[in-house]
């Protein structure tokens, strides 16, 4: 079997490799948290808690898997793997090295868009066919948040295809070999990083769950494998946000030549993935309307900032202005 971009033996090890590291990170998550908040993370299955993940798993598939009889029964069951199917669908455009991927797509950024614009779905609905105010009341938040963010989402990307003049995102990466766009592009990069942790709902921005206030939000009702695609799910987000941080910001599988490219793509995405843990033990929820009034009144408007400086520096150096 040849290792290419498209070749099935690409294909298994991207999709089983992007599904293992998403559950692992479940036990990643608890001992940084452990590690930054002074207390003892998961340390007794296993050798440093390595097999909680798997007691963890073994729960959930032995727990009971019930639909409320009060619950719409079919969208109730199509939701939480909705969620699962676009993550995994937005990781086919991802390079993570040269000839590691599962597709070349001209359209790259708009695809993970889509996805994601169609990841709102799942919540929504989850807590409508729900049939419980909480869920109601979460899904009804997590659909405004999603939607708001995905505007300005978008527009931070707009800057970086400007630059490269590709929607490709292995053209994007390949455009940063003399530099990385995290300089001429850092305020793009704020604006996707927070619309990202908008979008996957992780604290601070996990308003749409808050079990505070809303029990445990879209999901409430659910249990057994329905709520461990919900849960796995939110962890494949952070995953993908830190990998399109790595492949539009920092130049990809870029580096020195002393490691390999795919090395290199795994060090850079661990950063991000360890910092949106960090702000999960650091930064306390922000309320409801705090969130919406930040995101229309002040990114939107340094987004557009952004994309009509880079626009004038783009045609400038193309000699139109």
């Amino acid at each position: 079997m040849v290792w290419e971009v498209g070749s099935p033996l690409s294909i298994g090890a991207i999709l089983f490799t992007v599904i293992i590291v998403a559950a692992m990170l479940i036990w990643v998550e608890r001992r940084l948290l452990g590690l930054w908040q002074e207390r003892l993370g998961p340390n007794r299955v296993g050798p440093f808690g390595l097999l909680q993940v798997v007691a963890d798993m073994i729960k959930i598939f032995a727990k009971e898997d019930w639909v409320p009889p009060f619950a719409d029964k079919f969208s109730f069951v199509l939701a939480p793997p909705i969620i699962m199917f676009v993550i995994l669908m937005s990781f086919t455009v991802i390079p993570f090295a040269p000839g590691v991927g599962v597709i070349d797509s001209d359209v790259g950024v708009l695809f993970v868009l889509a996805m994601a614009s169609l990841g709102a779905y799942s919540v929504m609905l989850g807590g409508l066919a729900s049939n419980n105010k909480y869920a109601l009341l979460g899904s009804l938040r997590a659909a405004a948040q999603m939607v708001s963010y995905e505007v300005f989402m978008g527009i931070s990307l707009l800057g970086v295809v400007a630059l490269t003049g590709s929607f490709n995102l292995r053209d994007i990466v390949i455009a940063q070999t003399d530099g990385w766009f995290i300089i001429p592009q850092f305020i793009g990069f704020l604006i996707f990083m927070i619309a990202g942790i908008a979008e996957s709902h992780r604290l601070p921005f996990d308003i749409p769950e808050a079990e505070q206030e809303i029990v445990a939000g879209y999901h409430t009702e659910y249990s057994g494998m329905k709520f461990g695609m919900f849960f796995v799910g939110e962890y494949l987000g952070v995953l993908l946000i830190s990998s399109l941080l790595v492949v539009l910001f920092f130049g990809g599988w870029l580096g020195p030549a002393f490691l390999p490219p795919i090395v290199w793509f795994v060090l850079k995405t661990s950063f991000f993935i360890a910092f949106f843990i960090l702000l999960r033990a650091a930064i306390p929820r922000p309320r409801y309307d705090q969130l919406m009034t930040y995101g229309w009144l002040f990114l939107l408007p340094l987004s557009l900032l952004n994309l009509m400086i880079t626009g004038a520096f783009v045609l400038w150096q193309e000699g139109g202005m």
